[in-house]
């Protein structure tokens, strides 16, 4: 699942520093960072920030629905290998879907496809799984963005967080 984030430092304390869920990759570019933090061996939880996008940001408790629930991106699928890939690609193009060519992001490769419902959808295998192994905050094929917020440079610098952030339940819609 790719979510958005206006404020990735924060997310990295809350993901990594809170729930624990290990930083496994960063990539950026001039118009986001992108960062993915592993839940299970294989399955990542990442985040988009936008730059120079302002967000309209808000809170909302589980199963409420809102029409500006914009924190969500798109779904991703995790396959076992390039032929799923491809097997994937080919048959959606059969039911007359469209998908996009394969996106090689170095570590990852992705196609992209949207469901009947308009929800965007990402189906990718990892060509180097940088999950369920021990992390290298050192090593520039997954960890590429040039300029990461603080919580990144203190996990490659300190080995851990100088600190997490708080959050706390709410009972309705309210702006963040």
């Amino acid at each position: 699942m790719a979510l958005v984030t206006a404020d990735m430092d924060a997310t990295v304390r809350f993901w990594h520093g809170v729930l624990d869920a290990r930083l496994v990759t960063t990539l950026a570019t001039p118009a986001f960072r992108h960062y993915f933090f592993e839940i299970a061996p294989g399955n990542t939880v990442a985040f988009f920030e936008y730059r120079d996008q302002p967000l309209e940001q808000f809170s909302k408790p589980a199963g409420i629905p809102y029409p500006k629930a914009a924190q969500f991106d798109h779904l991703s699928l995790h396959l076992s290998d390039e032929d799923a890939l491809l097997r994937l690609r080919d048959r959606l193009k059969s039911h007359d879907c469209g998908v996009t060519d394969v996106v090689d992001h170095g570590f990852l490769r992705s196609i992209y496809f949207n469901d009947n419902n308009g929800i965007a959808l990402e189906a990718s295998w990892w060509t180097m799984d940088p999950t369920g192994r021990p992390v290298d905050y050192g090593d520039d094929r997954l960890f590429s963005d040039s300029d990461p917020v603080p919580a990144v440079r203190e996990l490659r610098e300190r080995g851990g967080l100088d600190h997490t952030v708080a959050t706390h339940l709410v009972d309705g819609i309210t702006p963040a």
